[in-house]
C-alpha cells in the first residue's frame, strides 16, 4: 500500500491511496490522514482509484476520517473508487454518509 499526499494551492489536501487498504494496512492510512486534519485544510479528498481491495478496517479508517471531518468542519471527500470498493462501501450501506465522486474534478469543483 503506498500513500501520496498533495497540498494543492486552493488548500485542498489530497491523499492518493494505492494497494490494498485491509487490516495490515489500514493503520497506516490512518496514522496519515490524522495529522492532515490538524493542518486545518480547506478540504481533505482522498483518491481511491488505485485501490484494488478494501476490508472492514479500511472501511472503519474512512469512518473514522468522517467523524474527524464532522468535529472539525473540514469536508472530506472520497473520488474514484474502484467497483470492488464501491460494492464493499454499499454492502455496508455507507455510500450515502460519504461525499462520493467519480472523477477528480467532481470532488476538487466547488472547492478550487
Amino acid at each position: 500500500m503506498e500513500l501520496h499526499v498533495d497540498r494543492a494551492d486552493s488548500g485542498v489536501i489530497i491523499v492518493a491511496v494505492s494497494g490494498e487498504v485491509d487490516m495490515n494496512t489500514s493503520l497506516e492510512v490512518r496514522s496519515a490522514l490524522t495529522p492532515l486534519f490538524a493542518e486545518k485544510p480547506k478540504a481533505l479528498v482522498v483518491d481511491l482509484s488505485g485501490v484494488g481491495y478494501m476490508d472492514s478496517s479500511g472501511v472503519a479508517t474512512l469512518v473514522e476520517g468522517l467523524q474527524w471531518s464532522h468535529r472539525s468542519q473540514i469536508p472530506f471527500r472520497l473520488y474514484g473508487m474502484t467497483s470492488a470498493v464501491k460494492d464493499v462501501f454499499e454492502m455496508a450501506r455507507l455510500e450515502s454518509l460519504f461525499e462520493i465522486f467519480e472523477t477528480r474534478e467532481a470532488a476538487l469543483g466547488d472547492l478550487v
